[in-house]
């Protein structure tokens, strides 16, 4: 495979960027309780988003892993996960905002850090938001790769410290050409004081098309009718 494009996400920084279908997105975690909030939008029409209501209840499952796909709101598949090597990345718990940061790890503001200052995941996506022709209205919820978080039968959530071990690695092959926004902020329910300082690396590989024979496809016959929506739609746009 060769590798198209890398880039490492420091602690806090945010990223978007537009990513034709048949890549695979590569992550590595370079620390412990690493954790990336990502979203996903189709890049030709950015109203069609990851849903994660559909997506979790389409593949019975509350968190996602190799097998597994992001579906959008019109029953196609985005992305899927080809490689896992953790086996659960949290889908529910959404991103951080900018009271929760304050409260969690103390006012740390630009003026007195510079580009050191703890940012939160609904700055940094509302700011990534805006750069591709979107605004605050089109804030869905996210998938935090690297994080682990279980719900309880009383409903109560909890987070798995020191699930995400350095080195960990997570593979996305993207399925439709989408933009794609990341900010490496933590998890909300990480229980460190102090604001997590892991770096991630994106190394962006060219894929071959997805057959009938893939483990994602067949890892639900919902997944198989989601695949079969995605490739009625580009075959409609003559690609």
């Amino acid at each position: 495979m060769q590798k198209i494009f890398t880039k490492t996400f420091r602690p806090g920084e945010k990223w978007s960027g537009a990513i034709g279908r048949h890549k695979y997105l590569h992550f590595k975690a370079l620390g412990e309780d690493a954790n990336l909030s990502i979203l996903m939008y189709n890049l030709l029409d950015t109203s069609e988003r990851y849903n994660m209501p559909d997506t979790l209840k389409a593949q019975y499952t509350s968190h996602l892993t190799k097998g597994n796909v992001l579906m959008s709101d019109n029953g196609r598949v985005l992305a899927s996960i080809t490689e896992d090597s953790l086996g659960w990345h949290d889908t529910i718990t959404g991103h951080t905002t900018r009271r929760m940061t304050d409260e969690k790890y103390g006012i740390h503001t630009y003026q007195q850090a510079r580009n050191d200052f703890y940012r939160s995941g609904e700055e940094n996506f509302k700011m990534e938001l805006v750069r591709n022709n979107m605004g605050k209205g089109d804030l869905v919820p996210c998938v935090n790769l690297f994080s682990k978080v279980y719900v309880d039968l009383d409903g109560s959530m909890h987070y798995v410290p020191g699930w995400c071990k350095e080195g960990a690695t997570v593979t996305l092959r993207t399925e439709m050409d989408i933009i794609f926004i990341a900010s490496n902020t933590p998890n909300p329910l990480n229980p460190s004081k102090e604001y997590p300082q892991v770096p991630v690396i994106l190394d962006v590989y060219d894929a071959p098309p997805t057959d009938l024979m893939d483990e994602c496809v067949n890892h639900r016959p919902e997944n198989h009718r989601a695949f079969e929506n995605t490739w009625d739609y580009y075959n409609l746009l003559g690609r």
